[in-house]
């Protein structure tokens, strides 16, 4: 919330700042003895001009300071004298700095702009946007990066419609950086490509564990050491109100169903995609009933590891118990804008998050 405050003031309010600066300035000058000046503020206004006015605001905030001092210098009577030009010469330096600082924060700005339209262009490749339905099926993503203007990071999600059914995928690349974004695109390109051969859970995750494996060997260093994902791996048949899940060392889905919610524990516990080869037996799927109505949120651990004040992580169960959503879309961002709410608008993590709604039969709309 204190994010949100401070943007609006910048944005809003914050223009407002140069003028109550010069207001002051004169009311100093008027309000104290002649041997008291206001140069510091008629300066300060100028200069605040710069990063919240556009130039031609600037250097007119600046000539009105210029005016406004030397109006008080000829209702106190001063005329020509050393400490009036001195005075002016400052306030007119200050403005010609103010405008070049204008000039400079404008290329920044836009550099910077150009630099995030890049990124969402390639969230948008390696993230594509989840179809909105398919079949019965509706789809939500929404996807927070820790850094509040980065476009993507480490977290991961994908909708593939098979000749096996729906499959998706949420997951979390350990690490940050370029190596993780990479460690996306390797496993959202496999996951794509091996959702339409592989008919078994089982083997899409074979595939997936020697991808990102390959994946680790090839960074080198750490990342060959330390690098892995934890993914959910997640099947609606094409008949049957059922989902098949297969989690490795993931934050376990949420299940909506009427006032009922709750965690999908996984029956059987895998280790992390890239760490297979530590573990044995073989892979656990858990099939669970999905009725018509039944909401399945999938998440990455930035949303359950967010901290109130008091240092208490969130609990989506709590936070979904006794709510209604009428779709997806409005599911995840209920979820999320809890989710702010618990820990005051801090972000220390990614936060992914994939929602599927089993649309009831009035709910559904009929193939064009």
């Amino acid at each position: 919330m204190a994010r949100l405050g401070t943007g609006k003031w910048a944005g809003g309010r914050g223009r407002l700042l140069p003028v109550v600066l010069l207001c002051s300035a004169v009311l100093v000058d008027l309000l104290t003895p002649r041997t008291v000046s206001a140069a510091a503020l008629y300066a300060a206004a100028t200069l605040a001009a710069a990063p919240l006015l556009s130039l031609r605001g600037t250097i007119l905030t600046g000539v009105s300071a210029f005016l406004l001092d030397w109006a008080m210098f000829r209702y106190f009577g001063y005329r020509e004298s050393a400490v009036v030009f001195s005075e002016l010469f400052m306030v007119a330096t200050v403005t010609a700095v103010a405008a070049f600082l204008n000039r400079l924060l404008y290329h920044r700005k836009k550099r910077f702009e150009s630099v995030r339209d890049i990124a969402s262009a390639v969230q948008r490749a390696v993230l594509p946007t989840p179809p909105e339905r398919i079949g019965p099926l509706r789809f939500a993503a929404r996807y927070e990066a820790a850094q509040t203007d980065a476009q993507i990071g480490g977290d991961l999600y994908a909708v593939v419609d098979t000749p096996f059914g729906v499959r998706c995928v949420v997951g979390d690349v350990r690490g940050k950086g370029m190596g993780a974004v990479r460690a996306v695109s390797v496993a959202i390109g496999t996951f794509c490509e091996a959702a339409l051969q592989e008919p078994s859970l089982t083997g899409l995750v074979r595939r997936l564990e020697r991808a990102l494996t390959l994946e680790a060997r090839q960074a080198g260093g750490p990342a060959e050491l330390e690098g892995f994902v934890t993914g959910v791996l997640a099947e609606f048949p094409r008949q049957g109100n059922e989902v098949r899940l297969l989690n490795r060392g993931h934050p376990p889905p949420l299940l909506l169903v009427g006032d009922t919610v709750r965690y999908v524990e996984p029956s059987r516990p895998g280790l992390p995609l890239g760490l297979g080869a530590l573990g044995d037996g073989p892979e656990g799927v858990d099939t669970v009933p999905f009725p018509e109505g039944a909401d399945l949120l999938l998440y990455t651990d930035g949303l359950t590891e967010a901290r109130d004040a008091s240092g208490a992580f969130y609990d989506p169960v709590a936070g979904c118990t006794g709510r209604r959503h009428p779709g997806p879309d409005a599911l995840v961002d209920a979820v999320l804008a809890d989710h702010h709410r618990h820990s005051g608008g801090r972000r220390t993590d990614d936060t992914a998050l994939l929602a599927v709604t089993h649309a009831s039969e009035d709910d559904r709309i009929p193939d064009a």
